[in-house]
């Protein structure tokens, strides 16, 4: 018996959705969420080409998040990979960064580096 046989068929994934929860910078105005949302939507790739989300990929915002979903397979890592280009982009990737969420798997969230314990071992 080899390895892997015993595996089901590889494929496309069946309708996954990731958000990205942008409530911290967005309440203290450093970014723009109606900005990122038209980010993503230029920026992402479906069928090697960026733009074209056609009906596939879906990017809808909800007050602080944004929720990316999609019929075909789409990678978890790619919506942190643009994510983080468009905070390069604005220049505030210096304060904020990208995390996964301890609750949800399917669920990014848009942190402030901890400044604060830096300052105190510098001074000590």
């Amino acid at each position: 018996m080899s390895r892997g046989a015993a595996v089901g068929p590889k494929g496309k994934k069946k309708g996954v959705a990731f958000t990205i929860d942008c409530g911290k910078p967005v309440e203290d105005k450093i970014m723009d969420i109606a900005s990122l949302e038209k980010f993503l939507q230029e920026r992402i790739k479906v069928g090697g080409k960026a733009g074209a989300l056609g009906d596939s990929v879906t990017v809808s915002r909800d007050k602080n998040k944004l929720t990316v979903s999609s019929d075909s397979n789409f990678s978890k890592r790619y919506l942190k990979y643009l994510t983080k280009k468009y905070l390069k982009k604005h220049n505030v990737r210096d304060w904020l960064r990208v995390i996964a969420s301890n609750k949800d798997r399917n669920v990014y969230e848009l942190r402030y580096f901890n400044i604060a314990d830096n300052d105190a071992e510098e001074e000590d």
